[in-house]
């Protein structure tokens, strides 16, 4: 029997391994993935720059310019996202400023003094300049009216800071473990949607074997040397070992587009990465959710390769039933739909803060690999409820195989659907 089920699932992985498609398809996997690790250096390439610098050239006439340049760093600092901006004092030919502005693409600021309102300004750009950018000149030269203002009147600044003094508001958070728990929410669905993803090629891939065989008349030939069981098995290994194996090889990309963007940076893999992202990374080691997922992360893989193993057996039992491809798929609609119920509560644990409905779904079999971790992550399950999902994750697994490979010995050469359901129970009752 070892013999033959080693054949027979070696036979079946060649297949699914040894194809154009999956060479094609995993191509197309490392070129998106190791692109989207390194989107910003793959734009940069193509003439685009997020964090291109637009320089802001001052003409000076009334010798503002450190108090200007001051007001605005110190308010651009709060909108460093949005604006990225540079101040110089123009020291050119005047008359080649609309030169300056077309060729090099910069924009020009002249100040002015006003008799009527103190001061008066002038931009010249080669096109209208961004928001954001406008409102922090505005406001700069505002400030800039304002002390001459005081200066005119012999107003000292101190009492002008007294006037326009602002109540502080003391703020005292209790916590932040909101905060935290949507950090950990999402790096868990980072995690387990490949998971979702490999568990559908799982379910399909097995379901369009078996039926190919039926449909072929091969099975029969199968059978007559081979047991029912032996055949179960090699499928169920065989489909197993080819997510794994496809799993492993999207872990590799990962790694490999960290690997280029590690040269590509000089070791810095924070580099080009926008300043909320960076403070995004940074905020996971300092709040210590990488350091639960890292401790997760052995027992997330068990549950994984537990939950294949479960489905796997699911959707073998179901195809056996099924005459074509066409009735498995209306099958497997509803373990679909199981898993995708799965991944969404996943998203959706901050929701369900200390409530037990969640906790009960946690220890549901088939949804409870991509929905326990993120639990025991957010710390709204502890070790044992992590236990108890183990364990009914298991027995699923034992009653699968005990009672399904009775329904797959009946069901694999059955094809008629008269009176199918009625052979399926009867095959459980036997012994």
């Amino acid at each position: 029997m070892t013999n033959k089920l080693k054949f027979l699932t070696k036979i079946s992985l060649s297949k699914k391994i040894k194809t154009k498609w999956f060479l094609i398809a995993n191509l197309i996997f490392a070129i998106l993935i190791i692109g989207l690790v390194n989107i910003d250096f793959i734009i940069k390439m193509f003439g685009g720059d997020f964090n291109k610098v637009q320089e802001v050239l001052v003409v000076d006439n009334i010798g503002c310019f450190d108090e200007f340049k001051l007001t605005y760093e110190n308010a651009s600092k709060y909108l460093s996202d949005y604006d990225n901006t540079k101040v110089l004092l123009y020291d050119g030919d005047i008359a080649s400023i609309n030169k300056v502005v077309t060729e090099e693409e910069k924009i020009v600021l002249i100040i002015d003094n006003d008799d009527n309102n103190y001061v008066r300004a002038k931009i010249i750009s080669n096109e209208e300049i961004g928001t954001i950018t406008s409102t922090l000149i505005s406001s700069s030269l505002n400030s800039v009216r304002s002390n001459k203002v005081l200066l005119y009147h012999n107003i000292s600044p101190s009492v002008y800071a007294d006037i326009n003094g602002v109540v502080e508001i003391e703020k005292e958070i209790l916590g932040d473990e909101n905060s935290n728990n949507m950090i950990a929410v999402t790096i868990m669905q980072v995690i387990t949607m490949p998971l979702f993803i490999l568990i559908v090629f799982l379910i399909q891939m097995i379901g369009a074997e078996i039926n190919d065989e039926k449909s072929t008349k091969s099975m029969e030939i199968i059978i007559s040397n081979v047991s029912p069981k032996t055949h179960f098995l090699s499928k169920v290994l065989s489909s197993n070992l080819f997510v794994i194996i496809q799993g492993a090889l999207l872990i590799v990309f990962v790694l490999l587009g960290i690997g280029i963007r590690y040269i590509n940076t000089s070791g810095n893999l924070l580099n080009g990465l926008s300043n909320e992202m960076s403070g995004f990374v940074d905020s996971l080691s300092i709040n210590g959710v990488m350091d639960t997922i890292w401790v997760m992360l052995p027992v997330l893989i068990f549950m994984i390769i537990l939950t294949f193993i479960a489905y796997s057996l699911m959707a073998g039992i179901l195809a056996s039933m099924t005459t074509n491809v066409e009735d498995f798929q209306q099958l497997q609609t509803p373990i679909v739909i199981i898993s995708l119920v799965g991944y969404y509560l996943s998203m959706m644990v901050t929701m369900f803060d200390g409530s037990l409905f969640i906790r009960i779904m946690s220890y549901v079999p088939f949804i409870s690999s991509m929905l326990a971790p993120t639990l025991y992550v957010v710390g709204e399950i502890g070790v044992l409820d992590l236990v108890i999902s183990i364990l009914l994750l298991l027995g699923t697994i034992y009653v699968l195989i005990k009672y399904g490979l009775r329904i797959y010995k009946v069901g694999i050469l059955n094809y008629s659907q008269t009176g199918l359901w009625k052979k399926m129970f009867k095959a459980i009752r036997e012994k």
